[in-house]
């Protein structure tokens, strides 16, 4: 299969839809009201305890602006939240290129919108394993998937799409899109992809640092193996 090689992009993105999933939920009372006055047409994608605080956050404006992931996908949650995000409509908004036209016929099959930025930050897989007497189960519990998947996703369509993976970087992303109506560069999206791509990498290299501490005697103790 070849590969789709990129030869034209916009400098400037508009955000328009942000799809908002963190664990480190500070910073959004300042990071949702401002992107609303920058842009009030601007639609936000949510789920679980993330979509509870951005309503709480807007109270009586969320209706006209806030959608839950479920909604959008026409895919309820798996019991668990197992599996929220990782949908084919999700993934189309956030991968998809500008300016391939076969790209946007499947937008348009499939009713989706491109997603211009990404809010994600993961499960504290750190502060999981460090509380006394964890498992291996409750550790394999707190591996969050959905939320690398998204964020790797994003960072690799930085011609298109704004990873955001540290509340830290909100001031500075309202600061530039305030003096761009609404917009990121390329130079923005692309610093965000770099710091996205160091997050999952910290991330999964803490996840294979404890796995690998761990003996299979161990592991079997949390379960009965039929």
């Amino acid at each position: 299969m070849s590969m789709n090689v990129v030869e034209k992009i916009d400098d400037l993105v508009k955000i328009k839809h942000v799809l908002i999933s963190v664990s480190d939920k500070n910073g959004l009372e300042q990071l949702i009201p401002d992107l609303i006055r920058i842009n009030p047409e601007i639609k936000f994608f949510s789920t679980g305890g993330t979509y509870n605080k951005i309503k709480e956050i807007l109270k009586a404006g969320a209706d006209a602006c806030l959608t839950p992931v479920s909604e959008y996908t026409g895919q309820q949650e798996t019991q668990g939240g197992l599996v929220k995000t990782l949908d084919f409509k999700i993934y189309l908004g956030l991968l998809t290129e500008t300016y391939n036209d076969s790209h946007q016929s499947d937008m348009t099959r499939t009713d989706a919108v491109n997603i211009d930025m990404v809010v994600v930050n993961l499960y504290p897989f750190k502060e999981t394993i460090s509380k006394e007497g964890v498992t291996t189960e409750d550790a394999r519990g707190n591996i969050d998937i959905g939320g690398p998947c998204m964020i790797r996703a994003s960072a690799k369509n930085y011609l298109r799409v704004a990873p955001v993976v540290d509340p830290a970087d909100y001031s500075r992303i309202i600061s530039f899109i305030e003096k761009n109506d609404g917009s990121l560069s390329l130079e923005q999206r692309f610093y965000l992809a770099q710091k996205a791509f160091e997050h999952t990498a910290a991330y999964d290299s803490a996840i294979a640092e404890y796995l690998g501490r761990q003996s299979l005697d161990h592991v079997k103790q949390c379960y009965k193996i039929l």
